[in-house]
């Protein structure tokens, strides 16, 4: 059974366009019309959005204070392991930091820090 809709004919009207409500009862954007308000941003938006200054103290407390033991480890083991030395970062960094998301990110961290140092010694 085909529904009756709002317009001419009896097709749907396309969702695409935002159009405020027409004051009809049914359709997509059925209901009283209204004004929209504008959303205001609220700090749980900025949620997980590193701050500038966050940034600033965070490799200022890097470069004063070095790697960790078990980052130091981790660089060990990118240095001396062969073609499995990814996967025993990776694990190795799983058992410390908990979680696969973790220990991918810590992984992929130190892989950079070697990265730049041996760009640095060139």
């Amino acid at each position: 059974r085909q529904r009756a809709f709002a317009g001419s004919g009896s097709t749907p009207q396309s969702t695409s366009k935002m159009v405020s409500s027409t004051g009809v009862r049914i359709g997509d954007d059925k209901g009283y019309p209204v004004t929209k308000r504008a959303k205001i941003t609220k700090p749980k938006h900025r949620k997980g959005k590193l701050h500038p200054k966050v940034a600033l103290a965070r490799s200022v407390v890097r470069e004063v204070a070095g790697l960790m033991p078990y980052e130091k480890r981790l660089m060990d083991i990118l240095k001396t392991g062969g073609a499995t030395a990814e996967k025993r970062m990776y694990k190795f960094a799983k058992n410390r930091l908990g979680t696969h998301k973790r220990a991918n990110k810590k992984r992929d961290d130190v892989k950079a820090l070697a990265a730049a140092m041996r760009a640095g010694q060139r």
